[in-house]
C-alpha cells in the first residue's frame, strides 16, 4: 500500500495595503446650528457716528468639539448670487439665515467644519458702504477672522444686543471665493492676520487698477458702478465714498493712490496663508495678468502655493471639473485646517488643461522657469506685414497702422496673410516642433503718432486649426445640463443638488493667447500722461496677459500691433496714424525652454516674403526715451 505525506507548504506573502490617507468623514448628519452674528469693523463708511457692523451668516456641527471655519466674503448675496444658478442667501421668518449660496455647508459642515458667509460693509444685511477692493472691502472680512479668533466683538443682533463669542471655533480660516469674493481673500491675506490659514481665490483680482485700467488706457468702468450695484441703488451716507472712488479713479487711466491702496499683488510679502489659485486662461473679465501678478509676487516670497489654469473663461472648477475638484478641494482643506497629513502637499502643484477636459499635472508651475525670449518684428513685402526674428530690424525699418476704434482684435486677427491698414501683423514661419509659453510677457514699442493722443493694443496669436473651450460662447466654456448632482446634505430651504454641466468646443483657425493694451501719453510714467507731439518718436514697454499655451508644430505665432480694440479699451481724443519703429519694438515672450527651445521649434525661421527694405529710403525720427517709473510696478 502506498502512502501519500502531504507537506503543508508556506503561503506566499502578500504585501500589505497601504494604509489610506486620512481624511475628514461625513460623520455629523443632521441639522446644524445656523445662526448670524454682527461683527464691528472698527469703521464708520457711512459716517453716521457709530462703527459699521457686518453680518455674518453662520452653519456649524452641533458639536461640542471646535470646527476651523471655510469663509466666502462677498458682497453678492443678495444683488446678485453666487454659483452657476445665482443662489441668494435666504432666511426663515424670524430672520435666522437657511439658503446658503454654494455646496460648502451642505458638504463640510457633516465633516466637522463650520460655514461662514459675510456679508461685506454696504452690503445685504451689513452696514456701512462699498468701497470696492478698499479698506472696507478687507476690513469686512478681516475683522472675522479677528473676531473668530477672539480679537473683534461679534453681537448677535445689528444694533445694541448682547456680545457674542465665537468659542465653537478653532480659530483656523481657509477663505475661498470666486472673482470679487476670490479678491477679497487675496487682500486679506496680504493683510497677514493671523488665523488665517489659506485661501482659494479663483477668477480672482490681484490689483483693482488692472480691473479697471492697463498701462494707462481705460476699460471704460469705474469702481462706483459697482458700488452702486452691490449696494443694490446705493445707500444713506455713502454718496461721498463713490464720489472719493470716482475722484480717485480718473478716466486718464494713470496710477492714483486709490489704485495703489487696491493693490493686493504688493501686499505678497505679508502673506502667511497657503494659496490654492484657480483661473480661467480665457477669462476675459478678470483677465490672467491678475493671476500672473499675483503668482509671481507669492513665488518671490516663497508662499506655498498650488494652481489650476483652465481653458475656460470666468468660470468656477465646481462648473467645469466638478468630481475632481470637490475630492481635491476637501483634500487641501483637510491638509490646511485640520493638519491632516494626506499627502497633498507633495502632489503635483500644477494642473493645466491643454485640451477640452484633458489635463497635464506638473511637479510646479513652468510659468516659474520660463526664460524671457526676445522676439522681434521685421518688416515684410507690404506695409503693416512681416516676419519674426531673433535680431532687430535694420536701423530706420518702419511700418504703420492707422487707428479704426471700429475694430478689435478678431478683425487684426483674422486673414493673417493680407494687409490691413488698421493692424501691423509680423508671423513666423511654420513651427518645426512645439513650442511653450508659460508666464506673462511684454511688449516694446518705438511709436510715432500723428495726432496728438494715441492708444496701442498688442496680441499674441497662434494661427493653427484646434478644437478649443469655446470661451467665447454664453457659458464661457461650459453648457449647463438638465440633470443634477448632489454634493452634501440636502435639507429644508437648502437643497445640496447642482444642475451638471459640460464643456462646449467650437473648431478655430486662430487663438489669442494674451494681449496688452497702453496709452502712448504714459510712456515715460504711469502716473502722468505727458502731452505727445504729433511726428516725434517715443518708447514704451507695457504687459502682455499671463499665458500656459503650447504652439503645435506646423502652427504659426503671430504678433499683431494695432491701436484701439474696441472690445476692451476707450479710444483716444484723436485716433490717427502711428508708425512703428522696428529696430525699437520687440517682445519679451515667457518660453519655456529660454531661446534656444524657441530656436529649436523655428520660431525665428525667416517667413515667406519678409525680406528686409532699404533703410537708406526710411526718414530718421527724433525719439524720447523711457524714464521714470514705467510699467515697472
Amino acid at each position: 500500500m502506498l502512502c501519500a505525506t502531504l507537506v503543508a507548504l508556506p503561503a506566499p506573502a502578500v504585501a500589505a495595503p497601504e494604509p489610506a490617507p486620512p481624511r475628514s468623514e461625513p460623520l455629523l448628519a443632521g441639522y446644524p446650528v445656523r445662526e448670524t452674528v454682527w461683527v464691528d469693523t472698527g469703521l464708520d463708511g457711512d459716517g453716521n457716528g457709530t462703527t459699521d457692523r457686518v453680518a455674518v451668516d453662520i452653519a456649524r456641527p452641533r458639536t461640542d468639539a471646535p470646527a476651523p471655519v471655510i469663509m466666502d466674503a462677498s458682497p453678492y448675496y443678495s444683488c446678485c448670487g453666487r454659483g452657476n444658478e445665482s443662489e441668494l442667501k435666504t432666511y426663515d421668518e424670524q430672520g435666522r439665515p437657511e439658503g446658503f449660496p454654494l455646496f460648502y455647508d451642505n458638504y463640510f459642515v457633516p465633516r466637522g467644519y463650520a460655514t461662514v458667509l459675510v456679508d461685506l460693509a454696504g452690503t445685504n444685511r451689513s452696514q456701512g458702504c462699498a468701497d470696492v477692493g478698499g479698506p472696507s472691502d478687507v476690513t469686512s472680512a478681516r475683522a472675522v477672522i479677528d473676531w473668530l479668533n477672539g480679537r473683534a466683538a461679534g453681537y448677535d443682533a445689528a444694533t445694541g444686543g448682547a456680545e457674542v463669542g465665537a468659542g465653537w471655533a478653532t480659530g483656523d480660516v481657509g477663505m475661498i471665493g470666486k472673482s470679487y469674493d476670490g479678491t477679497i481673500a487675496n487682500g486679506v491675506a496680504a493683510t497677514g492676520v493671523e488665523g488665517l490659514r489659506t485661501i482659494v481665490p479663483i477668477g480672482a483680482i490681484s490689483s483693482w487698477y488692472d480691473y479697471y485700467r492697463s498701462d494707462g488706457v481705460s476699460f471704460g468702468a469705474n469702481p462706483s458702478g459697482l458700488a452702486d450695484t452691490v449696494e443694490e441703488g446705493g445707500r444713506p451716507g455713502c454718496e461721498p465714498v463713490k464720489q472719493r472712488l470716482d475722484e480717485g479713479a480718473p478716466a486718464s487711466g494713470d496710477v492714483t493712490g486709490l489704485w495703489t491702496e487696491r493693490d493686493h499683488a504688493a501686499g505678497a510679502g505679508n502673506v502667511r496663508a497657503s494659496v490654492f489659485a484657480v483661473h480661467g486662461l480665457n477669462d476675459l473679465n478678470v483677465k490672467t495678468v491678475q493671476f500672473g501678478q499675483w503668482w509671481d509676487a507669492l513665488a518671490r516670497h516663497d508662499v506655498r502655493r498650488k494652481v489650476w489654469l483652465s481653458q475656460t473663461g470666468h468660470v468656477d472648477p465646481f462648473d467645469f471639473r466638478r468630481a475632481e475638484w470637490v475630492e481635491v478641494l476637501h483634500r487641501w482643506f483637510d491638509h490646511e485646517l485640520l493638519g491632516l497629513d494626506n499627502g497633498i502637499d507633495t502632489e503635483p502643484a500644477a494642473s493645466v488643461e491643454r485640451a477640452p477636459d484633458e489635463w497635464s499635472d506638473e511637479p510646479g508651475w513652468a510659468g516659474e522657469s520660463a526664460e524671457a525670449t526676445a522676439l522681434h518684428p521685421v518688416p515684410g513685402p507690404a506695409e503693416g506685414l512681416g516676419g519674426i526674428s531673433a535680431a532687430p530690424a535694420p536701423p530706420g525699418a518702419r511700418t504703420a497702422f492707422t487707428d479704426d476704434p471700429r475694430q478689435d482684435e478678431h478683425d487684426w486677427a483674422r486673414h493673417p496673410d493680407a494687409a490691413s491698414p488698421a493692424r501691423a501683423l509680423f508671423t513666423s514661419a511654420p513651427l518645426a516642433q512645439d513650442l511653450r509659453l508659460a508666464g506673462t510677457g511684454s511688449i516694446s514699442v518705438t511709436a510715432s503718432p500723428a495726432t496728438s493722443s494715441a492708444h496701442l493694443s498688442a496680441l499674441l496669436v497662434d494661427y493653427g486649426p484646434a478644437t478649443t473651450r469655446d470661451h467665447l460662447g454664453d457659458g464661457e466654456g461650459i453648457r449647463t445640463l438638465d440633470s443634477e448632482s448632489c454634493w452634501g446634505e440636502s435639507r429644508e430651504g437648502d437643497d445640496a443638488c447642482y444642475r451638471d454641466t459640460e464643456a462646449t468646443t467650437t473648431d478655430v483657425d486662430y487663438q489669442v493667447l494674451s494681449r496688452g493694451w497702453a496709452d502712448l501719453a504714459n510712456h515715460a510714467s504711469l502716473s502722468a500722461e505727458t502731452p505727445l507731439e504729433p511726428g516725434t518718436s517715443y518708447e514704451m514697454t507695457f504687459r502682455l496677459a499671463t499665458t500656459d499655451h503650447v504652439i503645435p508644430a506646423g502652427h504659426r505665432l503671430g504678433l499683431i500691433i494695432g491701436g484701439t480694440d474696441s472690445a476692451f479699451i476707450v479710444a483716444p481724443d484723436e485716433p490717427g496714424r502711428v508708425e512703428l519703429g522696428l529696430a525699437g519694438t520687440s517682445a519679451s515672450l515667457p518660453v519655456v525652454g529660454g531661446p534656444a527651445a524657441a530656436a529649436e521649434a523655428g520660431l525665428f525661421a525667416p517667413a515667406e516674403g519678409t525680406a528686409g527694405v532699404r533703410p537708406d529710403r526710411l526718414p530718421a525720427r527724433p525719439l524720447v526715451r523711457l524714464n521714470g517709473d514705467g510699467f515697472a510696478r
